[in-house]
């Protein structure tokens, strides 16, 4: 096998898909890429055993065709020092010996076989599909990845849960304190159904879908998914189990409502909450007549703090405690101007909602109450 290859598409391609490949693998060719070679096309796969992302790129002047492995690390620490160039990659179909010709040099090293890599499994019969939008997709996964859960316990709480309707999605995420709904009304559904993504493919989905724009079809079973979009497959195994009724926990007719400048309100927590118990970041909200005073102390070290923010808010006044840096998560995560926070008392969780959401999208966040002292 002979074929002529650009050094940056290729390293680009292979950086995109490594970061699937685990630190310890049970399986020491999981330590490596796979290479098939059809035509002038190069496929390229990277498998932690859950999860496998496959990608492409063109090549010239191919002769033969075969599969082989190559240590990821033996080939992407000299291809990252290297400037952009032509590389000719000559592979031996006998014993896998490898030759890299480049510009003034040449690497050398033995592959390995590509037919001990493992496949992977078809989807089964119940076979759902969806189109997506590839930012639609993106901007689900990052709003809602901060809130997942890592709980040995409730698998089902360490994934984005996929909530699909006829007429939306909605990417729900929560870890007992904190939850994410995020509805979008543009992706259309011709049946109901639903599937958890585990974090680590959320992640490398995250890293793929921002240099996506076309359509992103999913396609899963029970079991697994298949994610194609332009440039990439990623297949990965699903969170089985049964995620929470999410809708039950959001608390209604929530008499208290203030609607607070984001950043001013950002700001003032990241300030203040350097201030608070660093076991529990615990700040206090006082609301009172278009005023919020933010509030936190240590009493272990004698330090405090507060700060006033001009706000929007009529009735009695409200004490709540919350966790700064869960707050803080929320906040980073919303891109209105103004926010508005729904509060009923302060044992019950509190909303946190744009003032005015993007188009096509519904978005709420919610929030576990902390105890206050007082």
């Amino acid at each position: 096998m002979r074929f002529d290859v650009s050094s940056t598409a290729l390293l680009s391609r292979l950086q995109s898909i490594s970061k699937v490949i685990a630190s310890k693998n049970s399986l020491p060719i999981l330590d490596s890429f796979l290479f098939n070679l059809e035509g002038n096309k190069l496929t390229m796969t990277a498998s932690d055993s859950e999860t496998r992302l496959v990608t492409s790129v063109d090549v010239m002047n191919a002769q033969g065709s075969g599969v082989f492995a190559v240590s990821a690390k033996i080939l992407l620490e000299p291809l990252k020092e290297l400037p952009e160039q032509p590389l000719t990659f000559d592979v031996n179909d006998d014993n896998l010996e490898i030759f890299i010709h480049f510009q003034n040099g040449k690497y050398n090293f033995i592959g390995q076989k590509g037919d001990t890599y493992p496949q992977q499994k078809p989807l089964g019969q119940n076979v759902v599909s969806i189109l997506v939008d590839a930012q639609t997709l993106l901007n689900g996964i990052s709003r809602s990845i901060f809130a997942t859960a890592d709980d040995e316990l409730r698998p089902v709480m360490n994934g984005i849960y996929f909530d699909i309707h006829p007429d939306n999605l909605t990417f729900v995420a929560s870890d007992g304190h904190k939850l994410v709904r995020l509805r979008n009304l543009s992706v259309k559904s011709s049946e109901k159904a639903s599937f958890i993504l585990p974090k680590k493919p959320a992640n490398l989905l995250k890293a793929v879908l921002a240099k996506e724009s076309e359509m992103v079809t999913i396609k899963f079973d029970d079991n697994n998914a298949y994610i194609n979009c332009t440039n990439f497959e990623m297949v990965c195994r699903l969170i089985e189990g049964r995620f929470p009724n999410y809708n039950s926990v959001i608390p209604q007719n929530n008499p208290h409502k203030v609607i607070i400048d984001r950043l001013s309100f950002l700001n003032a927590l990241k300030r203040v909450s350097v201030f608070s118990n660093p076991a529990s970041s615990l700040v206090k909200l006082q609301l009172k007549e278009n005023q919020m005073k933010v509030s936190a102390q240590d009493i272990d070290f004698s330090t405090a703090a507060e700060e006033l923010i001009a706000c929007q808010f009529t009735g009695v006044e409200l004490s709540i405690g919350f966790k700064a840096t869960y707050l803080i998560e929320i906040l980073n995560n919303i891109n209105s101007t103004e926010v508005v926070v729904e509060l009923a008392d302060p044992s019950r969780a509190g909303l946190i909602i744009p003032a005015e959401n993007e188009e096509n999208e519904d978005l709420l966040m919610l929030l576990m109450p902390m105890m206050l002292n007082d």
